[in-house]
């Protein structure tokens, strides 16, 4: 028991840096609280008594914020950071080293019984406000972002994004980066599914600069390859259309 605690703390100091101290952690994290607090209910839950289990849920709601259902079932080294308003359905399951931030939703979208909350893989991590919402599953190692609203099944290593959530495609966003830099600012955070016209505005414009780019590498590439740069001196990193059109001419 003393050594699960020791490890549920020691998760506190490696995804938190605002820890200090062993006595803090112990005393004043909420997440950690709930967490220690669900384990008890979870086996009173699971022993049969069924309304002991909900009565101290119902405690550790009123004293940390956080809803856990005495159903759900978590993993090892699970840390809800602040944790205020985060809701765990009965029939939720959080792998192992996922991360759930305050106001996180684990709900349901049916009145049915059976399996009808979220399943969480390993190494999750789940943005502040978010809601993944049904029988879904988020593979070991995915993202939400901060306010999406996921229904759909959410790949391992991916990144959901926006409402509804979609994921990102990462090649794109790689190279939307690097244009970005170039073009001298930085695009992080801004994701491709805000609804924000100036951010799509932005966006198209990265993309289409990114997209010269490719033509115009491809373009130099093929007159190094017809040998028609070096015999007409154009400079690697100038390239001027009326010339090359007199060329092909």
């Amino acid at each position: 028991m003393f050594d699960r605690l020791r490890e549920d703390i020691r998760i506190v100091f490696d995804r938190d840096p605002a820890a200090r101290t062993f006595f803090e952690v112990l005393t004043t994290y909420p997440g950690l609280h709930a967490i220690l607090w669900h384990r008890m209910s979870h086996r009173l839950w699971n022993w049969g008594f069924k309304w002991l289990a909900r009565l101290s849920s119902t405690f550790a709601r009123w004293f940390t914020g956080i809803e856990i259902h005495p159903g759900a079932k978590l993993g090892r080294r699970v840390f809800i950071d602040h944790g205020m308003g985060v809701v765990v359905g009965e029939t939720a399951e959080i792998g192992d080293d996922c991360t759930l931030y305050h106001g996180v939703t684990l709900g349901g979208t049916s009145w049915n019984k059976g399996k009808r909350h979220p399943t969480l893989e390993a190494g999750v991590i789940v943005g502040a406000g978010a809601k993944i919402l049904g029988p879904i599953t988020l593979g070991a190692g995915s993202k939400v972002g901060s306010n999406a609203v996921v229904v759909k099944d959410v790949p391992a290593g991916a990144t959901a994004i926006g409402i509804p959530a979609r994921i990102l495609d990462s090649e794109q966003e790689k190279t939307r980066e690097e244009t970005a830099n170039k073009l001298g600012f930085s695009a992080y955070g801004v994701g491709a599914d805000m609804n924000d016209p100036m951010v799509k505005a932005l966006h198209g414009l990265i993309d289409h600069a990114a997209n010269m780019d490719r033509r115009i590498e491809w373009m130099q590439a093929e007159l190094k390859r017809l040998d028609v740069g070096a015999n007409a001196n154009v400079p690697d990193d100038h390239f001027d259309p009326e010339r090359l059109n007199r060329m092909v001419d």
